[in-house]
């Protein structure tokens, strides 16, 4: 994937120096022309390319910031209630990820939307210990979260690296 980066900044900035223009608008044209370059190229590597990656990244990004709003709202709807009633609570998730890198960020990513914390995570990566908010609706939800997040990570990490 490296390889495939500087094919393509080479391409861009040789495009600028036989078009005689050293302006933005020239480097981004020649980064298109080599990315029309590397899809000509692309039975030549042994990994997709690299733009393919970068969308799975936009994607896990994009389910993350939707995750977070939601979840933000569902905590400050629960907050600003004049009586707060809730059940926090200690739940255990299972997951599907086996390695630790993937494990890690999905409890990052669990932990970083309001009204969850991952306590701990099991010596085999199977399971995650999750403190939610409220429980029974808050268990919904990181499951749900869970599910959205294991897809992504699972495209970033194990299609194109």
């Amino acid at each position: 994937m490296p390889f495939q980066i500087l094919i393509n900044l080479f391409v861009a900035f040789l495009w600028m120096f036989l078009q005689d223009d050293w302006a933005f608008l020239s480097f981004i044209s020649g980064y298109i022309v080599g990315l029309f370059v590397l899809i000509i190229l692309r039975r030549f590597f042994k990994k997709p390319l690299y733009v393919f990656f970068l969308f799975a990244i936009l994607k896990l990004l994009t389910v993350f910031m939707h995750e977070l709003i939601v979840s933000s709202i569902f905590v400050v709807k629960k907050v600003l209630r004049r009586k707060m009633d809730i059940t926090p609570g200690i739940f255990k998730l299972e997951t599907e990820l086996d390695d630790e890198f993937e494990v890690a960020l999905l409890a990052m990513l669990i932990t970083l939307t309001p009204g969850s914390v991952v306590m701990e995570v099991s010596h085999d990566l199977k399971s995650l210990y999750v403190h939610g908010m409220d429980l029974p609706e808050s268990k919904e939800s990181v499951e749900k979260s869970q599910r959205l997040f294991e897809k992504a990570i699972k495209d970033v990490t194990r299609k194109y690296v």
